[in-house]
């Protein structure tokens, strides 16, 4: 039985209760939520993790992407990053490997993963496709079932899957004078697909198939935006609406099959844009929870795209996304490494709790007060333990040189902190 099928039920499952007492909030509340699809229990029935829970009246979730390229398969280094991620405080994290290496480095991942598991299967029918010397042009259904099978059978929690992608949709890029076409990895591949076969995206057709074997392991499907766009003058355009609208549908024919379902997006989109696409996301898609790739709010801040998109993610966050897809200061650029991993997940953390502050209010704001108290008694080592990143806090303070005086060397004896406890204690 999946969660969202006991929820239906009235039974509060372990995994519910368990969300609910680390989320602090009424297990009761949860699994209405869980019910009506509002909200999603990370965890396949066969993984031996914590769950994760995502979506309404939950804290916004941080997913970290790791894996390897064609041009650089290091596993050691992949599996110090899902360590990294993990110690920084992701939620999540999504294996997005190619390469000849791709299934030992999911396999490896989650035998030490302390987080729920997401991927894209569609990477991996390409790679076993490339092995039998097949263009992806080739791909049959089954081809891309046998993949789903196979990871949900290893304990994959979540899964992106482009069931979405129409014919339709594609026209609308072809046709609608897009700067960038299509910047989704998966979704260009079936863009490929549909266009040399003339026919619809299989993913599309057999996604009856698709929900049967997510059913069987409680594998929650993310339904990709593959028509998100990568530019911020081609956002919230006819393709991207057409997709969203399909995403609907399947959301809604997940949830009757017992599947729990998340939805992607929305990529590149102007500041003054997020919170539309946000709250159209909502309304299309019946309230599941959004799982948001960006947004990256400008296009031209390559090394500091993790920047751009923690700006965009608390805004989108604070108006009703439930979970931020990191980027880094390689996005655009490279494979990131070990700092790049580092640097995306506190900035999405960042932006994940600006969004709660607004979204949860007194709960999620109490670390910031304790924080502020802490600072009025120049309380250091506390300032640290509440700090998103206590490490660099204590780094740069000490770098400073002047770590064991009670002030800073920004303001250094004419701190202002100082100066009026001073004066209201000799009162």
């Amino acid at each position: 039985m999946t969660q969202i099928e006991a929820a239906k039920k009235g039974i509060l499952t372990p995994e519910i209760k368990w969300v609910a007492e680390k989320e602090d909030i009424d297990a009761n509340t949860l699994l209405e939520s869980v019910a009506f699809g509002h909200a999603v229990i990370l965890k396949n029935n066969i993984h031996n993790i914590k769950p994760v829970g995502v979506g309404k009246g939950l804290t916004t979730k941080v997913n970290a992407n790791i894996g390897t390229s064609p041009d650089r398969m290091d596993l050691e280094l992949e599996l110090a990053k899902l360590k990294l991620a993990e110690d920084f405080g992701s939620d999540t994290v999504m294996d997005l490997s190619l390469g000849a290496i791709l299934n030992n480095v999911r396999k490896r991942i989650l035998e030490q993963s302390k987080i729920p598991l997401g991927t894209v299967p569609i990477y991996q029918v390409g790679f076993e496709l490339s092995k039998q010397k097949r263009h992806m042009s080739e791909m049959r259904i089954d081809d891309f079932l046998g993949v789903i099978e196979s990871q949900a059978k290893e304990g994959v929690d979540f899964m992106t899957v482009h069931s979405g992608i129409t014919r339709k949709a594609w026209e609308y890029v072809r046709t609608g004078g897009r700067i960038l076409d299509v910047v989704s990895r998966g979704g260009s591949m079936l863009c490929v697909w549909m266009e040399v076969n003339n026919d619809e995206n299989p993913i599309y057709t057999y996604y009856d198939r698709i929900l049967e074997i997510a059913y069987r392991y409680d594998v929650t499907l993310s339904l990709g935006d593959g028509m998100r766009p990568g530019a911020t003058a081609d956002a919230s355009d006819r393709a991207q609406i057409e997709e969203l609208i399909t995403l609907g549908d399947l959301g809604r024919r997940a949830r009757e099959a017992n599947v729990q379902v998340m939805i992607e997006g929305p990529g590149h989109v102007p500041l003054d844009q997020v919170e539309t696409n946000i709250r159209l996301q909502k309304t299309l898609c019946d309230g599941a929870p959004f799982y948001i790739l960006g947004p990256l709010v400008t296009d031209i801040a390559p090394g500091y795209d993790h920047i751009a998109g923690a700006i965009g993610g608390a805004i989108a966050g604070a108006a009703g996304a439930d979970f931020l897809c990191y980027l880094t200061p390689a996005e655009h650029l490279c494979l990131p490494d070990l700092s790049d991993v580092r640097e995306g997940v506190i900035a999405s953390k960042i932006a994940a709790h600006a969004a709660d502050m607004v979204k949860l209010g007194k709960k999620a704001r109490e670390r910031d007060n304790k924080m502020s108290r802490a600072r009025k008694k120049l309380d250091w080592d506390e300032m640290y333990r509440l700090a998103i990143d206590p490490e660099k806090a204590r780094d740069r303070r000490e770098s400073s040189g002047i770590a064991d005086k009670d002030y800073c060397s920004m303001c250094g004896e004419f701190c202002a902190v100082k100066s009026l406890n001073e004066i209201q204690n000799k009162k």
